[in-house]
Formats: C-alpha cells, sequence, structure tokens
C-alpha cells in the first residue's frame, strides 16, 4: 500500500498559541466525510419532519373538513325543524281565526234564535188572556242583566225563572199550566 500522505501534500495548521501543527491529507478527508454525512443526516431529518407534519395536516384538514360538513348538516337540520316549527304555528293561527269565526257565527246563530224566542214569547203574551204585562219585561230585564254578568264572568246564564214565563212566584210549575194557578173566575169557560 502506498502512503497517501506522500501523494496529497500535508497541510500546516496555525494554532493560537504560535504553533504549526501538520495535518495529513487523509485526515482531512475524514473530516469533510464526517461534516457531509451530518449534513446528509440533518437534512433527511428534516425532510422526514417535514412530511410529518404534512401528513399530520392533511389529517387535521379531513377532520376538520368532517367537523364542518357535520355542523352544515345540523344546521340544515336545525333550519328544517325552525321552517316546520314556524308552519305550525302559522297552521295554528289559521285554525285558531276558524275557530273565531265559529265562535261568532254560532254567537249570532244563538242571538238571532232568542230574539225569534223573545220575539215568540210577545206573540204569545198577546194571545193570553191570562197574561200581565209589567211581569214580562221586569223578568226580561232581570234575564238580560244575568245573562251580561254571566258573560262577563264566564259562568252560565240562569233559566228563565217562574215570574219571566208569567207565573205567579209561589207556583209549582206544572207543563200543562202555562198561566200559573188559577181561580174559579180565571177559568176559561168552555161553551
Amino acid at each position: 500500500m502506498r502512503n497517501f500522505s506522500r501523494i496529497v501534500p500535508a497541510l500546516q495548521v496555525f494554532d493560537s498559541h504560535q504553533r504549526w501543527y501538520i495535518v495529513d491529507t487523509a485526515q482531512v478527508i475524514g473530516l469533510i466525510v464526517g461534516v457531509v454525512v451530518v449534513l446528509a443526516i440533518a437534512a433527511v431529518a428534516v425532510l422526514l419532519s417535514r412530511k410529518r407534519k404534512v401528513a399530520a395536516d392533511r389529517t387535521k384538514a379531513a377532520d376538520l373538513r368532517e367537523k364542518a360538513e357535520a355542523d352544515e348538516f345540523s344546521a340544515r337540520e336545525r333550519e328544517a325543524k325552525a321552517a316546520r316549527a314556524e308552519a305550525d304555528a302559522r297552521q295554528a293561527e289559521l285554525e285558531a281565526e276558524r275557530l273565531r269565526r265559529e265562535a261568532r257565527g254560532g254567537q249570532e246563530e244563538a242571538e238571532s234564535v232568542r230574539a225569534g224566542a223573545q220575539e215568540q214569547l210577545r206573540k204569545a203574551d198577546e194571545v193570553d188572556p191570562d197574561f200581565v204585562a209589567g211581569e214580562r219585561d221586569d223578568a226580561g230585564a232581570q234575564q238580560t242583566q244575568e245573562r251580561e254578568s254571566a258573560a262577563g264572568s264566564g259562568e252560565e246564564p240562569r233559566r228563565q225563572t217562574d215570574a219571566g214565563r208569567g207565573h205567579a212566584a209561589g207556583a209549582p210549575s206544572d207543563p200543562g199550566n202555562l198561566s200559573g194557578p188559577r181561580t174559579g173566575e180565571d177559568r176559561p169557560r168552555n161553551l
């Protein structure tokens, strides 16, 4: 083997104490190769670290996309629920308005029936020979007051009293006897 130092001249290195050292060429080459290997290892470590970071960023981005899609689906679902609730509320409002109209119509119908009944009572009073004119007016005023007070308090109005039908106050209610107790002179004469 040949001595490598004869081919490549030795380097002279000056240190801080003003001394010269002779460094063999093989030592210089070994030192350069060592530095290159260390730099290569550092470069590989940096590249692997970047690849890991890129892979981690891709995974994180995929997770964020999945979460965003789930949140968007949840938001659409909530919007649909809100739209259904709003439609239900509109339907309930329409149903309430329909019921109000029916109630108004029923109330108007009841008032017209009541007016017809009052008219029939008035005609019956005109035809009845035993009817006393002041009793019906007093009873009618009392019934009107009772209806108004019951409507204000939510109570059901009381039924028509005997006095309102033309009966005497203490007379028993007999369906066949519509004009109250009769005396001998009040009875109708059959001819």
